[in-house]
């Protein structure tokens, strides 16, 4: 099983602690030591980090992220995009996989960081009250854009990583950070007429393979995006907020 990078310094806090306990608890009787066994098996589990890969059509909108979708909303106008959009909200529990990816092929055009609250990461103003880091992306022609991507921190999540930098291009699919314990990810993306949302609040999706939403594009480009997502390597960069 493939383990985020971001995840080692836990994964290797978690084992000497939970370590240690393990091996007194089994010093006083076996039977004690297994719920240090599982905990540890579940520290490792959160970090797994699968690899992705399909074929996408043009003007599809992947998931940015595992979990389970808690909104769906309509904005009138929503000056990011300069327009109407739709805000799309997953909630990751503690036993989803947190790794984000780009919901489109595209340039990072912003990054922006928001200190704020920690609300439980399934209320719809989480997204707007809570610690957040926002990535602004250009899509691709003939995708209609930008598209917005925003990772919420929630109740348990204290430390958010995005190792996109400004400028770069994204590939859709391609694995851009992490949220630590129990969070949410927006996509917002502009409405227009031919949108189609493709999931419903409640629904289950995974980041990378689940399409959101499919947009209207123009026949006459000869720039398709249509692509295999592929397993590339992401430039070094900081991580984009960090909240202690």
């Amino acid at each position: 099983m493939p383990i985020a990078r971001e995840g080692a310094r836990v994964i290797c806090l978690a084992s000497l602690i939970l370590g240690a306990c393990a091996g007194f608890a089994y010093w006083l009787a076996w039977p004690l030591a297994i719920p240090f066994v599982l905990v540890w098996l579940w520290v490792l589990s959160f970090f797994r980090d699968p690899k992705r890969g399909r074929t996408y059509e043009p003007g599809e909108i992947c998931s940015a992220a595992d979990g389970t979708v808690t909104e769906i909303t309509r904005l009138d106008h929503y000056e990011p995009l300069a327009g109407p959009a739709i805000r799309i909200g997953a909630f990751m529990s503690l036993f989803n996989v947190h790794v984000n990816r780009s919901p489109c092929s595209g340039v990072v055009r912003e990054l922006a960081y928001r200190s704020g609250k920690f609300l439980d990461a399934r209320r719809p103003e989480s997204g707007r009250l809570n610690e957040s880091n926002t990535l602004l992306i250009d899509a691709d022609p003939p995708m209609p854009g930008p598209i917005e991507v925003r990772q919420v921190a929630g109740m348990i999540a204290r430390r958010i990583v995005c190792h996109a930098v400004v400028d770069e291009h994204m590939p859709i699919g391609h694995r851009f950070g992490i949220i630590k314990f129990g969070s949410r990810v927006e996509v917002i993306i502009p409405q227009r007429r031919g949108t189609e949302i493709l999931v419903d609040v409640g629904d289950r999706v995974r980041g990378g393979l689940t399409i959101l939403a499919r947009q209207p594009v123009e026949a006459e480009t000869d720039e398709p995006q249509a692509s295999a997502y592929a397993n590339s390597h992401e430039p070094q960069a900081s991580a984009c907020a960090n909240s202690q």
